[in-house]
């Protein structure tokens, strides 16, 4: 627990509040349109949604609160810019399908590096700091060793070893 900063813990006990807040006006609402029907909005609660798993994304994977690490599809972390320390929130239903959605974005920054490749990884420098990038990012922006890129960074990134690929300039 020592090594989770103050930040994450204060921002995931807002996104809890913030989700229950909006669970009750969900029910409040259903309540409001189909009355309080006991069968209807107990059904609700009822469906199997699968199981749920929320984690950190670590530049690549989501490491589960359950330790155990789930592969993030570059497609959707490049897609959706996310950047390492983001809270994300793991579906996996029923037939065994794995859904992500982002619900807790940490601060970030943007900055400006140059793209380079080594063995076969690609890495955005911007000052002494050298940043991974996901492959699918760079195929997306067309952007080639040597291109100007612009990435977000976390705003405190003195242990980001990831990045997320904004544009290639």
């Amino acid at each position: 627990m020592a090594d989770v900063p103050e930040k994450q813990i204060k921002r995931l006990k807002s996104l809890i509040q913030e989700a229950e807040t909006s669970l009750a006006a969900a029910k409040e609402l259903l309540v409001s349109l189909v009355g309080d029907d006991e069968t209807f909005t107990s059904s609700i609660k009822d469906e199997p949604l699968g199981k749920v798993i929320e984690g950190v994304f670590d530049g690549q994977n989501m490491v589960g609160s359950d330790a155990k690490t789930y592969p993030v599809p570059a497609n959707y972390a490049s897609k959706s810019k996310l950047v390492q320390g983001d809270i994300l929130k793991l579906t996996i239903a029923d037939d065994g399908a794995f859904m992500y959605k982002q619900i807790g974005p940490i601060p970030r920054k943007q900055i400006v590096g140059v793209l380079k490749q080594e063995n076969g990884h690609y890495f955005v420098s911007v000052a002494d700091h050298d940043y991974r990038v996901l492959l699918a990012s760079v195929t997306y922006f067309k952007a080639k060793p040597g291109d100007q890129v612009s990435v977000n960074v976390p705003e405190d990134d003195t242990h980001a070893e990831w990045a997320a690929l904004e544009a290639a300039l």
